[in-house]
């Protein structure tokens, strides 16, 4: 099929946009490349966090390590998506009667999401062992795992409720002229839609969840920031926490594209 003037005008000014996209990018990273060297400390920079031989060294135990901070992510994802999805319920709930829970569910995000979440993990993660439980109740991985919790079901229920409110309040009345009941409606007209326009928000708290599990580290569990530590000490040398971060990176990038993929689509469905 041909196409029309303003597909072939559209069609050259991406392409012609692209080709300034490259150029500028190798431009910048070629004088980055000569500058950057230059530096009068280049030398010591180098040999403290580029270290290619400590890198090859150190950079198979921490992958191993991250292994844990996968995990810690696996059991905690599910259950934040569950919690947050409880508060914003609760916060949305209209019932009298229910007004408790509402309450709760006001306090429930103002708390977590105005403290720290490193204050959260010190405070739960000390806190709740100091109680004297027996093992394995007194885990840092359990506790420190329900401190990432709490705090980031705060966010993500914030992140649903905005979802729920976008929807218009006529799916309500039209809902409710069919004979559904109010949490009928909240289950089969309102959650389908809300749940659908927030996936890309919940991608982005998701990817900086897989960055924070790295915080337990501060109260005992030797995931990949703890042994990134351990080597630094032991080599004097910063070049374990350059592969801790290029182990992030593997996993952060794509999971950053993919979420912008996700809000570009959602935004050509709207237009």
């Amino acid at each position: 099929m041909a196409l029309t003037s303003r597909q072939k005008f559209e069609q050259r000014a991406r392409r012609k946009s692209t080709v300034i996209a490259i150029v500028s990018t190798a431009f910048v990273a070629v004088a980055l490349f000569l500058i950057v060297p230059l530096a009068p400390g280049w030398p010591a920079v180098r040999a403290s966090f580029f270290n290619g031989e400590i890198f090859v060294k150190t950079f198979p135990t921490l992958l191993e390590t991250f292994l844990l901070d996968v995990a810690i992510f696996a059991w905690s994802a599910p259950a934040i998506a569950i919690l947050g999805l409880i508060v914003a319920l609760f916060r949305d709930t209209r019932s009298p009667a229910l007004y408790p829970l509402r309450l709760f569910a006001i306090f429930f995000t103002d708390v977590f999401r105005g403290i720290p979440v490193i204050l959260v993990i010190y405070l739960v993660g000390f806190g709740i062992p100091g109680l004297g439980l027996s093992r394995p109740y007194n885990s840092p991985y359990i506790w420190g795992s329900l401190a990432l919790i709490l705090t980031y079901s705060a966010y993500v229920a914030e992140i649903y409720r905005s979802g729920i409110e976008s929807i218009h309040a006529s799916q309500r009345s039209a809902a409710a002229s069919l004979g559904l009941s109010p949490w009928d409606s909240m289950r089969y007209v309102i959650l389908p839609q809300a749940i659908r326009r927030v996936v890309p928000a919940n991608m982005n708290m998701l990817i900086a969840l897989q960055k924070d599990v790295a915080l337990l580290s501060f109260i005992g569990p030797v995931e990949i920031l703890r042994q990134a530590g351990v080597f630094k000490s032991l080599f004097a040398n910063f070049t374990p926490y350059v592969a801790a971060a290029v182990i992030f990176l593997f996993v952060t990038i794509p999971a950053t594209r993919f979420a912008d993929h996700l809000i570009a689509r959602q935004h050509r469905l709207r237009t």
